[in-house]
């Protein structure tokens, strides 16, 4: 199973989401996570501590992922093209935005290329939701089911616990914090509405 972790906007939780899906696959068979994003926020998080699955520079991909069960890919902001390709090329694009205004505006563009292209397999994950009392999460979900943007039931929500585990070089659930437990919850979740619904 291929899951890109795609939008060309940064600072959505990419990086984040692709280590803990790959961390979540792991658990059930080998996964590999292939970093492509130029800044190389994967490998980096790899370098500073120890995650419990394969890290890969997209060049060395080549002839490696057929070994895996599950691959992940965190993708550059990627042009048209290449998002052809990657469309064609994996079971499913998790697509993952804040729910802010601006991040949403820039979601819709990428939501209509990807539907200009002919891509079907991709769903959007909130990421970075705030606490209650805020609705923001609620309200940007009720936006995108509006417009008929398909959006995983779980969202991650806006915890410290992911910025003390980039800095350790680990998954969330691995640091000491509070609420580093339900930040794992919160990607175990999705992982498993990934698998239950599509997986191969």
């Amino acid at each position: 199973m291929i899951v890109a972790i795609v939008n060309h906007k940064g600072g959505v939780g990419k990086s984040v989401t692709a280590i803990h899906l790959a961390a979540y696959f792991q658990q059930s068979a080998p996964a590999l996570l292939i970093d492509g994003d130029r800044n190389r926020s994967c490998l980096s998080w790899q370098r500073r501590g120890a995650l419990p699955f394969r890290v890969i520079d997209e060049r060395q991909a080549g002839g490696i992922a057929q070994d895996y069960k599950y691959v992940v890919i965190d993708t550059p902001a990627a042009e048209r093209d290449d998002l052809a390709a990657l469309a064609k090329g994996c079971d499913l694009l998790v697509i993952p935005a804040i729910p802010d205004a601006m991040s949403l505006d820039a979601l819709v563009l990428l939501v209509d290329e990807l539907r200009q292209i002919g891509a079907a397999r991709f769903k959007v994950l909130l990421t970075l939701c705030p606490p209650r009392p805020s609705h923001d999460a609620d309200e940007a979900r009720a936006m995108l089911d509006s417009a008929g943007i398909p959006v995983f039931t779980g969202q991650i929500r806006r915890l410290a616990a992911y910025q003390k585990a980039a800095l350790a070089g680990v998954i969330v659930s691995a640091v000491h914090d509070p609420r580093a437990a339900a930040a794992w919850n919160d990607y175990a979740a999705i992982g498993k509405e990934i698998t239950k619904n599509h997986g191969r």
